[in-house]
């Protein structure tokens, strides 16, 4: 008992190095007080460079809302960046993202392993040792066979449509595996086995250098076979984190409180300091604005920053100003152009998309420069290692052209235009306004478009990432955004332009089937030296803009708001929001 104090102790010694070693803010920041030496003084980007109001305080209610459902609570089927941050209060990964601000944030720690993934094999082989001590919520221990378990079961993209595939694109998986529901008794060692209690190997296909990235991902996240219940599992998950659910009503919100079995002598990233976290969903987002304004909300869990509607009274007051950082963050907002869909199966008809756009337009239905972000010219965003600028549709002024427009639809056989329906999600304002800047922007050239918004929660299982309602129902523009997975170009380009990923639903990639594209991939994906494959992920980033699949929007800017009351606030990279474990309350 001693020992665990005295380790505990050292863990909240750790966040306190964590939380007082991240100053050297930018010229025009002022320096977050201790608030064991009164209040920190409010300031434009506080947040950004160090940790704002930090403290140590345990106690209290987090209170937070999301303008949506959760697309699944479940690790193993999950794929928001909000999602990913704040699923880490319950679960554990192998791996995770430093907490705290800067460009550290950006590198990957051990969480449930004892250190970083060993390679061996040239890289086809990568084994993770598990620390002692690792508990679920009912007490019973967390082993090996659970993480290899859980990876197993994230095979199945027909129960688990929306979490990502990247491990099932590079595990070698038995060729007759049909998904630990289908064979409860299924052997999956050559992908992913558990040697012992505390080793995990994973065996891939081909040698891959960022495996460290990949596992810091929720499908390491421990499940234990006798507790899992498939689809259903997302109503009762069992934590491997500081919390567990006290509540969860699908559809309406959570409840979070500490999980008892829980040991912070294992897990000195997590400082745990809230009593319980109450999570409010589906939230109308201009209203989940103005009750973070007022204070009864502390947290927009999307963090992808304030609305349109709250721009208009943050930005003009200086002391609501203060309370926001701005960040530029690794992500791209931006419509698929889906080639599936007649006349767009005609590249010349897709060109006339790209240069009848209004950039200026479609910009200012997220914002504009400051919370919307920059005009996005290429798919790549500047945050990513080794991005390149190009732009091979420049129009005057950014506002499109529309003589080059009728151009390439005369080109394309549809000298008068044509009809097709662009889909967003209709929980998402600034969606809603980019499509309706498409809209009058296209009627510019004669290409008429049909509005659908659907329910985040189900957009890319059901609708625009659903291949056969895609067809039926042809949809040929969709609305969406992407975010690095990791901040180098694998990713963030890899799940949005591989052909390969595409499957029956909960696709991300909609528009981009080129075999010309996916050989590039695999070249980058092979290339040790980082220069030369950073060079290659900007010929990937050329090819798909010569295939005009993709319509940049905005390279991402968010106006994040800080809550009332909320201490340790701080924009982590690899989050590309706030960091969520590190969060207390007054």
């Amino acid at each position: 008992m001693r020992r665990k104090t005295a380790l505990a102790g050292a863990a909240t010694a750790a966040l306190v190095l964590v939380l007082s070693a991240c100053g050297g803010g930018g010229g025009t920041q002022q320096p977050a007080e201790s608030s064991s030496g009164g209040a920190a003084q409010p300031a434009f980007n506080a947040g950004l460079n160090e940790v704002y109001n930090p403290s140590t305080k345990k106690g209290g209610t987090l209170k937070a809302a999301h303008s949506a459902d959760w697309d699944s609570l479940d690790p193993g089927d999950t794929y928001y960046g909000y999602s990913f941050n704040f699923g880490r209060l319950y679960w554990r990964t192998l791996t995770m993202y430093k907490p705290g601000p800067g460009p550290e944030g950006n590198t990957v720690i051990p969480d449930l392993a004892e250190g970083l993934g060993e390679p061996s094999d040239g890289g086809k082989t990568w084994t993770y040792k598990l620390k002692s001590g690792l508990k679920y919520e009912d007490g019973t221990e967390i082993t090996a066979k659970d993480v290899a378990y859980a990876v197993a079961r994230s095979w199945d993209k027909k129960t688990f449509p929306h979490g990502p595939s990247y491990l099932n694109e590079l595990l070698d998986w038995p060729k007759d595996f049909k998904g630990v529901y289908e064979d409860a008794d299924a052997d999956y060692s050559s992908a992913v086995e558990a040697t012992d209690d505390s080793t995990v190997v994973f065996h891939l296909k081909e040698p891959f250098a960022s495996m460290d990235y990949v596992v810091q991902m929720p499908m390491t996240a421990p499940v234990p076979k006798d507790k899992d219940t498939g689809a259903k599992y997302k109503e009762k998950v069992v934590s491997s984190g500081p919390y567990k659910f006290e509540t969860n009503e699908i559809g309406k919100g959570f409840t979070l409180v500490r999980n008892d079995q829980w040991d912070p002598a294992t897990d000195p990233n997590r400082p745990a300091l809230p009593d319980r976290i109450e999570v409010q969903v589906n939230v109308n987002a201009d209203d989940l604005d103005n009750q973070l304004i007022a204070g009864d909300v502390q947290l927009d869990i999307v963090g992808t920053g304030l609305q349109a509607a709250a721009l208009g009274k943050v930005l003009p007051d200086p002391a609501l100003k203060a309370r926001t950082d701005n960040p530029t963050i690794p992500r791209l907002w931006y419509v698929s152009v889906i080639p599936d869909t007649p006349p767009l199966d005609n590249i010349e008809c897709r060109k006339a998309v790209m240069w009848a756009a209004d950039r200026v337009a479609n910009q200012t239905a997220y914002g504009g420069e400051l919370a919307g972000g920059e005009i996005a010219t290429n798919v790549l965003p500047p945050p990513v290692v080794g991005q390149e600028k190009f732009d091979l549709y420049a129009t005057p002024g950014n506002k499109g052209d529309v003589n080059k427009a009728k151009q390439a639809l005369a080109a394309c056989g549809q000298p008068n235009g044509f009809s097709t329906t662009m889909t967003y999600r209709s929980d998402r304002p600034r969606e809603k306004a980019l499509a309706e800047a498409m809209e009058q922007a296209l009627a510019k050239v004669g290409i008429k478009l049909t509005l659908k918004g659907f329910p985040g929660s189900s957009y890319f299982s059901d609708y625009a990432g659903n291949v056969n309602y895609v067809k039926k129902n042809g949809i040929g523009l969709a609305a969406h955004g992407w975010g690095s997975d990791w901040p180098d170009g694998y990713g963030f380009m890899q799940a949005i332009v591989d052909s390969r990923t595409i499957r029956d639903a909960g696709n991300y990639n909609l528009s981009v089937k080129s075999d010309e594209v996916d050989k590039l991939i695999d070249q980058a994906s092979a290339e040790l030296d980082d220069a030369a494959r950073a060079k290659l992920w900007v010929e990937v980033d050329k090819k798909v803009m010569e295939d005009a699949s993709i319509l940049p929007v905005v390279w991402a800017k968010s106006l994040l708001m800080r809550g009332k009351g909320l201490t340790n606030v701080a924009y982590n990279e690899g989050q590309s929001m706030y960091d969520y474990i590190l969060l207390g309350v007054e």
